[in-house]
């Protein structure tokens, strides 16, 4: 009967709680290093790419492209605290995640 007993027990134990979980599968998932983005480069960038960028709307967005072609690309990506609407919060937001490189002369259409 004791057996029968702790039996039971350990069946309504396993409906209330549940199977039993393995913990070091869920650690190592958790701890799997995730894919990073590779970062959005503000001389060749769309609108739409410009516009995933953490706080920064369609019209920031717009009014980064109009800074990029009034002043000829970004120098550096300082630069963006001179566009209306990102100051430097904003900046220390999405410079990890913003690149500033050449812009590309034969897809660019320049001289």
């Amino acid at each position: 009967m004791r057996s029968t007993l702790s039996t039971a027990l350990a069946l309504c134990a396993l409906l209330i709680v549940g199977p039993p979980v393995h913990t070091a599968s869920l650690q190592a998932q958790a701890q799997a290093p995730v894919a990073e983005k590779a970062p959005v480069n503000l001389n060749s960038a769309t609108l739409d790419q410009l516009a995933t960028l953490p706080g920064i709307g369609p019209k920031v967005a717009e009014r980064i492209l109009e800074y990029r072609t009034k002043n000829g690309g970004f120098k550096k990506i300082e630069e963006l605290m001179n566009v209306k609407g990102i100051g430097e919060k904003s900046f220390l937001k999405i410079k990890p995640l913003v690149s500033v490189a050449k812009p590309d002369k034969a897809s660019g259409g320049g001289e």
